[in-house]
């Protein structure tokens, strides 16, 4: 597989929250299944290893740690499996203590048949049990973190593998503690826009879902109430040597759960006139087939909580601790 990036303008900070089983408010054609990313999210934990693609994102998005002058001691690996962020994230942060939260029960099982795979290689996990337990996004409420919450985030790839970005942005806010930092990334609106044009040209049902704008990811973390976004996007161009190449390697990133793809099953002689259309739209000069494929990355910060004035003014007990915390301190 060849790649080629090119990268896009950052955006300044804007002006002026989750977990798969929470209905989406959408119900265009382009927003996606509920049950069909459950399904999807269950076939990607048989995967021998996460995504090569997942891996690479993860790569770039730990990159943009570097000139982030925090560090934190406490951090969540979010969808930890599928992310494939979690040994670059300890390198870079060999001190911090760190979880795991899965989205799914299959996924549950499987990071925590890789973690329980590494600790018996390394006499050094051996002694922190408190760690040793991958959490399920649906039971958090005892997590060991809850108290204070964690002091950075981490979610690679994660912003389309969910139906509700509204309350995925929520349950991170919440998971965070203040002045903890968020690091998250997924798939752009531009993502296989050849195919998606193919489609289109056909009369066929899309093959994606929308991908979420960089710009509307600003908008969700200012509306969940985090602080000081910064967003970036960049785009590669992947190419195959056969159609067949091609979509078996998206079939390793998950399927389309758009509530407007097709809704039964297609016949082999369809899938022979896909693969013929496919290899005659999508070749290029130099003899392989090339998608685009966009990435979005978002950066926040938990600011101090900031009880509106009113006549009656209600403060959760926990911000209240942290808010008396910092007075004794100052």
């Amino acid at each position: 597989m060849a790649v080629s990036p090119r990268v896009g303008a950052k955006c300044p900070p804007m002006s002026d929250p989750v977990l798969a089983h929470i209905p989406s408010a959408s119900a265009h054609p382009g927003a996606p299944s509920e049950v069909a990313l459950s399904r999807q999210l269950r076939r990607l934990s048989t995967l021998p290893e996460a995504p090569w693609l997942h891996q690479e994102v993860a790569r770039r998005l730990a990159a943009k740690l570097e000139p982030i002058r925090l560090s934190p001691a406490t951090w969540l690996d979010w969808s930890a499996f599928l992310g494939a962020g979690g040994q670059l994230v300890q390198a870079r942060y060999p001190q911090a203590q760190g979880w795991q939260v899965e989205p799914v029960a299959a996924l549950q099982w499987r990071s925590q048949q890789v973690r329980d795979q590494a600790a018996t290689r390394s006499w050094r996990t051996l002694w922190r049990r408190d760690t040793a337990k991958v959490w399920s996004a649906d039971d958090l409420a005892a997590a060991p973190w809850q108290a204070d919450g964690v002091d950075m985030l981490w979610a690679n790839m994660t912003l389309h593998a969910h139906g509700n970005l509204s309350a995925l942005m929520a349950a991170w806010y919440k998971q965070l503690g203040v002045n903890g930092f968020l690091m998250c990334s997924g798939l752009g609106p531009d993502t296989a826009r050849e195919l998606q044009a193919v489609y289109q040209a056909l009369g066929w049902p899309q093959p994606t879902i929308d991908f979420i704008d960089m710009h509307d990811l600003g908008d969700e973390l200012v509306q969940a109430g985090f602080a000081d976004p910064v967003m970036d996007m960049e785009r590669l161009t992947l190419t195959w040597s056969s159609p067949q190449d091609m979509l078996a390697e998206w079939r390793t990133w998950g399927g389309n759960v758009a509530l407007g793809r097709f809704p039964g099953l297609r016949t082999p002689r369809w899938r022979d006139r896909l693969m013929q259309v496919l290899a005659d739209k999508l070749t290029r000069p130099d003899g392989r087939l090339g998608l685009t494929i966009e990435l979005v990355y978002g950066h926040a910060i938990k600011p101090e909580p900031r009880p509106k004035v009113a006549p009656e003014t209600r403060v959760s007990l926990q911000d209240m601790k942290r808010m008396v915390r910092k007075s004794d301190k100052s």
